[in-house]
């Protein structure tokens, strides 16, 4: 929807999906019991990273351009050889059926008709085999987390190679629990309501290591396995040597692991404080990207994860150096708000933000934003 059908919709007196991510949290926080709601839009602790994601970009001003022909913006990128129409990938966000009895099967739906890539977890609802039936020619990939037993995690890795996953992204941030007040408060765990068991309860490793077949022993199970403390680059290093596509890391915010990385021969990596739900303190997504794409020097693409709520925030963070952006809470909500419908629109509007912004800035692809001028206040 663009802003002239908005405009067109409020003239005729029709009620506007949300049209902006604090509206739409609003309207999400009416209809979700108080669990569901708190667990997506919290963060760890007193919530100073939550908070670090979001004023990081005010930090920064645009000094735009004009005089430049912007009629035509190329609003394209490039990742491990192909090319998609926007910057906007799906970040990996589990368990969505905990707002929609459709889960990852309408967010992927949604993707497909946006035509941006779509990063299935670990935890998902629906399992990656489901999920690849439904969109069996759309970019799919795969977020693995550790497991406790690392032959279900190189199992989990085959699984998605073999089911069409064009990359695998291995999430590093999770060697434990983040301090999450706010599903203490609630008494809320969709692990333990068995949300998470999409993948699961289709891996031959993991239900061989189980007691038996019942909801207690898959959460049993996916509990002992899920955190992984002493996860290390050598790990990286034998995950990389099975895997027949591209292996991103997700959780990099210092530059020396981010030059590890590459030694450790990794394709790419998210730059992300996992949404804020982790470590609190620390710093936010953006205010670490310059110094990681400093030391990355353009061997491998980064990926920004955390706090891109608007079109302009993308516009910030490509113009810092980020190839590409991963959303998270937007989609959610707008799942929780109107299902497979509600996460096109959430992601059509941001993108459409974006596509104005590239324009008003006098900028006319996406792939040239890193000359763009910013203003760090």
């Amino acid at each position: 929807m663009t802003k002239e059908d908005l405009l067109l919709k409020n003239i005729q007196g029709n009620k506007p999906f949300p049209i902006c991510f604090e509206d739409l949290e609003k309207a999400v926080a009416e209809r979700l019991p108080a669990g569901p709601y708190g667990y997506i839009r919290s963060g760890a602790g007193g919530e100073q990273s939550l908070r670090n994601n979001r004023s990081a970009f005010a930090k920064y001003s645009i000094v735009p351009r004009f005089l430049t022909d912007v009629s035509e913006p190329d609003t394209s990128i490039e990742l491990f050889g192909k090319t998609y129409p926007t910057p906007f990938l799906f970040a990996p966000v589990g368990m969505n059926q905990m707002v929609h009895e459709l889960g990852e099967l309408a967010v992927v739906r949604a993707a497909q008709r946006l035509g941006m890539p779509y990063i299935q977890s670990t935890v998902s609802s629906y399992s990656l085999e489901e999920v690849a039936e439904t969109v069996p020619d759309h970019t799919k990939w795969f977020q693995l987390y550790w497991s406790t037993n690392e032959e279900i995690a190189y199992s989990m890795a085959a699984r998605a190679e073999s089911a069409g996953f064009e990359a695998i992204v291995l999430t590093v941030d999770t060697v434990m629990l983040g301090w999450r007040e706010e599903d203490v408060r609630n008494q809320f765990s969709p692990l333990k309501l068995g949300l998470a068991r999409g993948n699961y309860m289709n891996d031959p490793v993991f239900t061989a290591s189980l007691k038996d077949d019942s909801l207690e022993s898959y959460v049993e199970g996916i509990l002992a396995n899920i955190f992984h403390p002493t996860l290390n680059w050598e790990n990286v290093r034998e995950l990389k040597r099975r895997l027949h596509v591209p292996l991103l890391i997700k959780g990099i915010l210092h530059p020396e692991d981010a030059r590890l990385a590459i030694e450790a021969g990794v394709d790419g990596i998210i730059v992300s404080n996992h949404g804020g739900r982790q470590l609190d303190g620390v710093i936010g997504s953006l205010d670490a990207l310059p110094a990681i794409v400093k030391a990355v020097d353009s061997r491998v693409p980064v990926l920004l994860d955390g706090g891109v709520y608007r079109g302009i925030d993308a516009l910030k963070a490509l113009a810092l150096g980020a190839n590409a952006v991963c959303i998270g809470r937007p989609f959610v909500y707008g799942l929780a708000y109107d299902g497979e419908d509600g996460v096109y629109q959430v992601m059509q509007n941001l993108y459409s933000e974006f596509k104005v912004s590239m324009g008003l800035s006098g900028q006319r692809t996406a792939a040239g934003l890193p000359a763009m001028t910013l203003i760090r206040e």
